[in-house]
């Protein structure tokens, strides 16, 4: 979704950046004047966007060039040339585009992005390209219809090659002719004879639809068949001692020009590779800028705004919404964040698919894009600089050896041992997938200790576990605040269909899942939603759980109820036995 990159450096480079985010507030603000910059002209953004797009890994080309094995083709120059150009017009739309007042405006962001574009981006460029130009024609292939790079007048040698080679057809024809005027059978055949060049073989005399016959060689003695070729029209090539000479003569000559090219652009990529370190640093810049502009396209297109980093370890959000949850829904709610030096555990309740999940992967989201310089979904964002962000959402890869419980474990006690005053939790139903009071010890349990901490992290933690509230398992602590999803239910029933949910975060306790209305919801079939209901509800009333009760069970019982009662009225001494069981079975049938 953030990934608007056109070049390939780029999208590495952007990759990289999501990887590795970034601690040193300088380098972030830096990232984020950049964006406002170009947010603010976006004529020069679209110019360097387009121009990007003719940007290729230049280095990785060249290793290309340099290869024993590989042959450049004219397409290859062609692009590496193309590339050239694109990175020298960078310059030059910095040069043109950024009039005086972006300038003015650069300079009071304290962003060098025009000094940065000139160091990068130098002269040298200029001279390769030249140095290509002067070597490479990337048009020739296409004019002469063979594979040939190498400029005219570059090489005397090689251009007379060429010029033999381009008039070999002609030149093969009459040669061909004249031996043809000394073959006895020529009359014999339909199409007549005709020397041809093989690459890597050399010259042969082609014979067309039949073989010559082993009467007619005797009378050939210079005749050595080599090998014929089906198709369309059936060929037969044989060595002649025309074909010999011309081999002695001209031998393989396109060979012999490829060769000569080969050794000319070997030449020309050594010279080149000279230039590698130049070429390399605007290449990255390139790369650099690429992400930059990705970055400031997600932030216009998704109305995102700039967040404000902070050495202190707090995190103020307004109004700030899930990255990828807002595209997949009409509309989105969106919450506020605050943490300071107190409250810095928020403990949220609430029912099923009320939104809490997406509530504090939000939050997670916003403080990890400011964290690679890029504009946040929000109102407004204060972010505190973060050490490390630590999940234990509930989720596992499916090559893990462990249960979904035990890799919770693994990631709370993580998070325990290693979160530090900057850092940010995540705890999204913690303690579930074991015994409800072993699930509510470890959940009470970890909040306790972070409560406890002298330097607490910032903890955002999801529950369904309402015992910790009402058995007092939690400690008194300005720390822990209580947060819920609210939902409109008018009666207050928790089997209610009138339910609404506001996915709206507020202060408060929630002790109702609403978990039978989320079933409706999830398409569960209504006898399981019933069933379960009246379960509950004898739950709640401590009267034993009732037998399920049907509308087939109870009409199965009434029948064995009637069978019996006529059983039991039958008289065996005078009663046919025969004739009240047929009756009896038919109307069980």
């Amino acid at each position: 979704m953030l990934n608007k990159c056109v070049t390939p450096m780029g999208r590495r480079l952007l990759r990289a950046w999501f990887l590795r985010p970034i601690i040193d507030i300088d380098v972030i603000n830096n990232h984020l004047n950049t964006i406002t910059f170009f947010l603010c002209c976006e004529e020069v953004m679209s110019a360097l966007r387009e121009t990007l797009k003719s940007v290729r890994d230049v280095p990785h080309m060249l290793k290309k060039f340099n290869s024993p094995s590989s042959f450049c083709t004219s397409s290859d120059w062609n692009t590496f040339l193309k590339c050239i150009c694109s990175l020298l017009h960078i310059n030059k739309i910095f040069e043109v585009g950024i009039l005086e007042h972006l300038a003015n405006k650069l300079q009071h962001m304290n962003v060098d992005l025009i000094g940065k574009a000139n160091s990068s981006i130098t002269a040298e460029l200029d001279y390769v390209s030249d140095l290509v130009t002067g070597v490479i024609d990337v048009q020739r292939g296409k004019e002469k219809g063979y594979e040939t790079v190498v400029k005219e007048g570059l090489c005397d040698e090689l251009d007379e090659l060429r010029m033999v080679y381009e008039g070999l057809p002609d030149f093969l024809e009459q040669v061909s002719a004249n031996e043809n005027a000394s073959l006895p059978f020529l009359f014999e055949c339909r199409i007549p004879p005709l020397i041809v060049y093989v690459h890597q073989i050399g010259y042969l005399m082609c014979f067309f639809d039949e073989k010559i016959s082993d009467a007619l060689l005797v009378g050939l003695p210079d005749y050595e068949f080599a090998f014929s070729e089906e198709g369309e029209e059936r060929r037969f090539y044989y060595h002649t001692q025309k074909t010999r000479e011309l081999d002695n003569l001209l031998g393989d000559i396109y060979h012999k020009i490829l060769d000569m090219e080969r050794a000319i652009m070997r030449d020309l990529v050594c010279r080149i590779l000279q230039f590698l370190p130049q070429l390399t640093k605007a290449v990255n810049f390139a790369a650099e800028l690429d992400c930059i502009l990705s970055l400031a396209v997600v932030a216009r297109q998704n109305n995102y705004v700039r967040p404000i980093l902070t050495e202190d370890s707090i995190l103020e959000i307004h109004n700030g919404r899930h990255a990828l949850q807002e595209m997949t829904v009409h509309t989105f709610v969106p919450n506020d964040t605050k943490i300071g030096d107190t409250g810095r555990i928020n403990i949220i309740t609430g029912p099923n698919y009320s939104g809490k999940s997406i509530y504090i992967k939000q939050v997670a989201l916003i403080v990890f894009l400011a964290h690679i310089g890029s504009f946040v979904p929000a109102d407004s964002a204060i972010v505190g600089l973060t050490d490390r962000i630590f999940c234990a959402m509930g989720s596992k890869s499916m090559t893990t050896e462990q249960s979904t419980f035990m890799v919770d474990l693994h990631q709370v006690g993580t998070m325990l041992r290693h979160a530090t005053l900057r850092s940010l939790c995540l705890l999204d139903e913690f303690g579930k997938g074991t015994l409800t009071e072993d699930g509510i010890g470890l959940l009470g349990g970890t909040i306790g200790h972070f409560a406890n901490s002298d330097f607490p992290p910032k903890v955002l933690l999801s529950t369904h576990l309402t015992e910790i509230f009402t058995e007092n398992y939690l400690p008194q602590s300005e720390h822990i605040k209580c947060y819920t999803m609210s939902v409109l239910n008018p009666d207050g029933q928790t089997s209610n269909d009138d339910i609404t949910f506001l996915y709206r975060l507020v202060p408060g306790q929630a002790f109702l899942s609403f978990g039978l209305h989320c079933a409706r919801l999830a398409g569960v079939p209504n006898e399981v939603v019933q069933r379960a209901d009246n379960i509950l509800e004898d739950i709640h009333s401590k009267r034993p759980i009732g037998r399920m009760v049907s509308e087939k069970l109870a009409a199965t019982d009434k029948q064995y109820q009637d069978a019996v009662a006529k059983l039991m009225a039958f008289d065996t001494q005078k009663g046919d036995l025969d004739r009240f069981f047929q009756e009896l079975f038919a109307s069980e049938s």
